[in-house]
Order: C-alpha cells, then structure tokens, then sequence
C-alpha cells in the first residue's frame, strides 16, 4: 500500500513529456487526480520529491540551490485543514514532530537561549518562536505572520429549518466570500464540539465529515430564463441555505426517541446531523454539548494544468501562506547548529478572523504577538538590569505580513494598473499602497528584496489601480500596534474567496525558500543599512 501510495505521489508531481504531434497527446495525462497521501500522521519532513520545472516555465534569474519541494506535503497540509481549527491542529502536530514545546499562556514560561516553542489560543490562532543562541536581552524578533480563516459558511446558532419538505441547515456568512462559487458544489461539515464527559466535565473536540452531506442547488434555467442575461443574484438569506436531507417523519421520531436527555442547542439543530456528528467523534448524541462549525467543499486540493504547474484549492487564501511560513520556521532550526550564530528570536504567527477585520480574542487586533513577545523577553532577561529591554527589541524588529496577492487575470487583465501585474509562477509579491492599506515601505520593501536578490530568487510588485478600491491585510494592525518596521508580501492566485481557487505550485516552493531565507540571513542584511542615525 505504501509503494502503490508513493507511486501515485511521484505522478502527480511529476510533469507530463513533452506533448507529441498528434491530437490525442493534448489530453491531459492526469483527468481525475487525486489527493496525496491521504494518512498524514506517519509522513516525514523533507521526504517530498524534486519537483523539476517544465519545459513552459518562464526564463528568471537563477534559483537558489536545489532542495526538496514542499508541494506535496502543503496539499497534505490543506486537505487536513478544512477549518482554522485544523489548520491550526496540524500546525500543532507538525511543530510537537519537530522537537518545539507546548507552552500555555496561563502558565509561568522557562525559556532558554537555543530554544524552540509555542503555543495557541483558541485552537484556531499560534504563535511559534525560536530563540538564537546568541540572543541577548534588547535583540529583535524576525516574525512571519499569516491568518488560517477563509470566507465560508458557518451554521447559526439554531441552525435546523424545513422547507418544502426537506431538511435545511440555516448559515451565515463569514468574510467576503465569492458566495455563487458555493452553489451546486459537494459539501460537508467541519469545526468542534464540546462534549460532556462521564465524571462531568467538559472536552474540546474537532471533527470533520469528510463525505458530502449539504448542497445548495441552483434554480433550472428552465425556471429562471434571464440569470445568463442578466446575472446569477441570490440572496443569500433565502437562497443560500443549504440542503440536508429528504423529511422524513419515521427516521426523525426514531432519532428523537434516541436523545434521552436533550440539551437545549439539541432543538435548534436536526438530529440527522448530531447523529452524524456523534457517530464520526465516537460517542453519544447526549454527550454533545455545543458545536461550532463550518460548511467545507469535499473536493480534495490537488495539482492541475496540463503540466502540473498549478494547485487547485480551496482555502488557499491563507493557509498557503500559513504553510510556507511554518514550514520556514520548522526547517530553519530542525538542524544542529542552525541557531548558533543566531542573535534575534525567529518567529511565526498565525491568526484568526482576518477575513471579518482581525478585531477578537484570537485576531491580529488583540495583542498576542506582542504580549508573547513581551514575555519572551522577560523570560530571558536574567539578571540584565537596563533600559527598556522590550520597546528597544521592537526597534530591531520586521515582521512579514504574509497574505496572498491577486495575481493578473487572462480575462480581466485591464482591472490590474498597467505597470504592476504579477503573475502565477514568477515568484513572491510584495504590496504597495500609497493610503497604507498595506504597510510596506521603501525601506522595507529593499530589505525584503535585498533576501531575495542574496538567494537569487525571483520577486513582483503590486500597485492597485487609483480608480479602484484596495483590500488590506494584518500588515497595518501589527505595524501600527507597536511600530515594528513591516512589509506586506504574497502568493499570486486566482479566483480569490472562491470556494475553489489557483496558484502556482513552483511558486509555494519560492515563497518557502524567500522565508526560510529571510530566517536565516536578515540579521545581517539589517545591519548594513542605517536610517535613523
């Protein structure tokens, strides 16, 4: 089962020869791919395959020295990540393999030069950090951040209804979805639960159907003869309600009857679904006590174009971002000796509720990083009498701001400013705004391309068009909550909030070698400019 498994893997990352002469060589050689390697938990890091460019690659600069891609593992990655709950789990997973320790905020921290860590918050925010062992109290930190949140549905808190004679599963709307993606598409359930142990207390747990069990069929075109003229509008109170199953009044009196002490969110949601629920976890539907949960497309990440030299995905807005920094950070200081010329602390934060404004408990609003920071900074202080440990760590602080960017699009080339068009597989972006709704600057943009440059990797710029409205990003909040010097960078894509969208694969591997790089040499690319002197 392994070999079979491992040779599946090697096609799909393998691009196809090159297309012969005859009409049939222009079928795609891969019509249904599948995901890789479906069991995740006894995968190793760095045992993905070289991935080689394909003859259609654009010319660049040189890259930096060959190593393993880690395009194979981020599609394992975002195939266990359906929410920010296991994005954030997986994160978790991923760092306890590599040898960092569980902190918890609640608890006194003992921290150590040469020392990896982290903790999370919420289960759906993390904040991981490696300390050089050359680090002395005053030295900055080196952050990437990134968000694990993607536009979705959410059930409501009384989420059963009937229509018509179906059962119906009420949703609200979470960030700015491209919500007419969702229609007609296999979906499922995905989130946690609270459940009610025997001795009485309360348990955290996360579940994910992975069959489809919701859909939101569109209207026939026999009955709507206008939506090709005059636009797909639904309202997304109404019309976006997705369907569960057929009523029927045997099954339901049936699993009632099952419930033998029914807690109040017990009404408000089907019991079809809470069975569904119960059975996937492994315990009873009396056990059930709250649920938080997301609705989530069954379709599997996976490689595409006829080369390969794409990845199809859902919620690739963030958690590529969130992948490839981690993944940075992991593969920075697995090795002996990697932080022993260290002086900063390496870090990496991932945050909830980007999509809805960043303003929670777990978002970039609140002020995790900088509290952990803070701590951090006491912890290894010792017995430094001085000034100002903390504020004068900032000062020698950057933070990357890691969130995708909108790559220029074949149909819509004209909604993109003339001059600043990124495209898929050229390499990292880094955002531009003039109003600050990205917090690059000229001086951190030159730092950020001064990494790229040393390691010869490839790097876009972006400039939104002045008769257009820009997005933002966590950039802005953290460069504005205690001035850490920031640039706001990204992966191109595609069909940004859809319910399925596209980047480049060879660009996944650039942006993990531009932020391993960044680890590894910005000290000292930062002690060679001075501006305020």
């Amino acid at each position: 089962m392994a070999m079979a498994t491992a040779i599946s893997r090697l096609q799909l990352l393998r691009p196809p020869p090159p297309p012969a002469t005859s009409a049939a060589s222009f079928l795609p050689k891969y019509p249904c791919p599948t995901p890789l390697r479906p069991n995740l938990h006894h995968k190793r890091f760095g045992s993905s395959p070289f991935i080689r460019s394909g003859s259609n690659q654009p010319s660049e600069a040189p890259r930096a020295s060959q190593s393993p891609s880690i395009v194979g593992d981020m599609l394992d990655y975002l195939n266990e990540s359906w929410t920010q709950f296991h994005a954030t789990a997986e994160a978790k997973r991923q760092l306890l393999a590599a040898g960092f320790d569980l902190l918890n905020e609640s608890d006194r921290w003992e921290l150590k030069p040469g020392g990896r860590y982290f903790f999370t918050r919420n289960m759906s925010s993390l904040v991981a950090f490696a300390v050089g062992e050359k680090y002395t109290a005053g030295n900055g930190f080196h952050v990437i951040a990134a968000h694990t949140d993607s536009p979705c549905l959410k059930l409501k808190p009384k989420s059963a209804s009937t229509k018509s004679g179906y059962l119906m599963v009420n949703v609200q709307t979470y960030g700015a979805g491209l919500w007419h993606t969702w229609f007609d598409r296999d979906l499922s359930v995905a989130g946690r639960v609270i459940l009610k142990t025997g001795d009485g207390d309360f348990m955290h747990k996360l579940v994910k159907v992975k069959r489809p069990l919701l859909r939101v069929p569109t209207l026939a075109i026999h009955l709507d003869r206008s939506v090709n003229s005059d636009g797909f509008k639904p309202n997304l109170e109404s019309h976006l309600v997705p369907l569960l199953a057929k009523k029927l009044e045997e099954a339901s009196v049936n699993l009632e009857e099952k419930i033998s002490q029914p807690w109040s969110s017990k009404a408000s949601h089907h019991s079809v679904l809470l069975q569904v629920l119960s059975e996937e976890i492994g315990c009873c539907i009396d056990e059930i006590v709250g649920i938080e949960l997301n609705v989530c497309d069954t379709q599997p990440s996976c490689l595409g174009g006829v080369n390969n030299e794409f990845i199809f995905s859902g919620r690739l807005d963030n958690l590529a971002s969130s992948y490839c920094a981690l993944r940075a950070l992991i593969d920075s200081c697995k090795l002996t000796g990697d932080l022993s010329n260290e002086q900063a602390i390496r870090m990496v934060a991932l945050f909830d509720n980007e999509e809805v404004g960043s303003d929670s408990v777990h978002g970039a609003g609140a002020p995790t990083m900088f509290q952990s920071m803070r701590r951090i900074v006491d912890c290894l202080a010792n017995k430094y009498i001085g000034e100002c440990a903390f504020e004068r760590a900032i000062r020698q602080s950057f933070l990357v701001s890691a969130d995708m960017a909108h790559g220029v699009h074949p149909n819509f080339s004209d909604k993109h400013e003339e001059h600043h068009r990124p495209e898929l597989l050229k390499g990292v972006v880094i955002k531009h705004n003039a109003n600050q709704r990205y917090a690059t600057s000229g001086v951190t943009a030159f730092l950020f391309k001064e990494v790229a440059d040393i390691h010869n990797l490839p790097i876009q710029e972006f400039v939104v068009r002045n008769d257009m409205g820009c997005g933002s990003t966590i950039g802005p909040i953290l460069a504005s909550g205690v001035g850490i010097r920031t640039v706001d960078c990204g992966i191109a894509q595609l069909s940004m909030h859809s319910v399925r969208e596209i980047c480049g694969k060879e660009d996944i591997d650039t942006a993990y070698k531009h932020f391993k790089a960044f680890y590894q040499t910005f000290s000292s690319i930062d002690k060679k400019l001075s501006v305020d002197y």
